[in-house]
């Protein structure tokens, strides 16, 4: 009965904090309508999610979180760094392939997203097959490196976690 009213809890949570955040006003109102979307969205939404994801390790998911927001701190800095002290023609923008050991679409948009949160790199596009992603850096001297780091630091902990 309870799965039934909240199919996602994770989600109608993150739904209600996600809307006081928009109102930017906590208030008996703004609470009790975050409370109803975060209820009445996760309902309509749930046949869309026949699979849903499991997710295993959540300790994995938390180290993983703290090094992408980490990550997305670094990269600004260089990326800021790179645009004001690097003059245009220094620019080395690669676009690279990364071949992907992830099945589960759930974790491949998190690996896509996550490498577009991370300034300097952009997810383009998914391979047809599903099983590349090319991404595209702003600057790199070794596209290789590249590569073998965005598969190490952030596919090899999103297998631990989804799969």
């Amino acid at each position: 009965m309870i799965r039934r009213l909240i199919p996602h809890p994770l989600l109608s949570i993150t739904l209600a904090l996600v809307w006081l955040g928009l109102v930017n006003t906590v208030t008996l109102g703004n609470l009790l309508l975050g409370t109803v979307l975060g209820l009445v969205v996760p309902i309509i939404t749930a046949p869309y999610w026949p699979n849903r994801a499991k997710l295993s390790r959540p300790l994995i998911v938390v180290r993983y979180v703290v090094l992408v927001l980490w990550d997305i701190v670094v990269a600004n800095v260089q990326v800021a760094w790179i645009i004001l002290f690097k003059r245009s023609t220094d620019f080395r923008s690669r676009w690279i392939t990364i071949p992907l050991e992830l099945t589960s679409p759930e974790a491949i948009t998190v690996l896509a997203g996550t490498i577009t949160m991370t300034p300097g790199t952009v997810s383009a596009m998914l391979g047809a097959d599903g099983r590349s992603i090319l991404v595209h850096c702003l600057h790199t001297d070794d596209p290789d490196y590249e590569r073998d780091r965005i598969k190490q630091r952030y596919e090899r902990p999103l297998k631990e976690i989804f799969e």
